[in-house]
């Protein structure tokens, strides 16, 4: 009963993070900010929100307080969607020959950890379906156990009834030989 009335008390909220979704079942938008480790209030500057949807809403229920990031889109989904590389302007050119100063580092190559993600989702997806799957066996398993074992009841009395009955009948059998 507790539980129920917990669970009754805890609302779904999103937050958006690169190309995830952050969901948590908590109590109020506070805790909810405290969990995703929010500075600031995600809520009042349009970036976070309630969840009704009770697809979305299923699994950070069944694990309140816990962060579920689930990936938003396909990969092909979310590249459509990055902004095209504009060229950058070049600096003007000044008569004076100023100290060159040596280009900056390039910026570390993020396409790895990208794909680790991707995969990382895919794996989570492909988990979820294995142990929906496996549920669904056991599930049939046990509705096969239940049917077997009345089907097996019923045969045993049917059986002991006709056993009852040849040992009465073999019974009167003999007595009436012993006569």
């Amino acid at each position: 009963m507790a539980g129920s009335t917990q669970r009754r008390r805890l609302k779904v909220f999103r937050h958006s993070i690169g190309f995830h979704d952050a969901y948590i079942a908590a109590p109020s938008q506070k805790a909810a900010l405290a969990a995703w480790g929010a500075e600031s209030d995600l809520f009042a500057r349009g970036l976070a929100e309630r969840v009704e949807d009770p697809d979305l809403m299923r699994e950070p229920l069944a694990n309140p307080g816990k962060v579920i990031r689930r990936l938003r889109g396909t990969s092909a989904e979310q590249i459509a969607a990055l902004p095209a590389d504009a060229p950058r302007p070049r600096a003007p050119r000044t008569a004076k020959a100023a100290p060159t100063t040596p280009p900056p580092e390039p910026r570390p190559d993020h396409s790895a950890v990208d794909r680790a993600e991707r995969d990382m989702a895919e794996l989570e997806t492909r988990h979820r379906k294995a142990q929906a799957a496996l549920a669904q066996r056991q599930a049939d398993l046990d509705h096969e156990r239940r049917a077997l074992r009345a089907s097996q009841q019923d045969e045993s009395a049917k059986a002991r009834t006709a056993l009852d009955k040849a040992r009465a009948t073999y019974e009167r059998a003999m007595q009436n030989w012993r006569r």
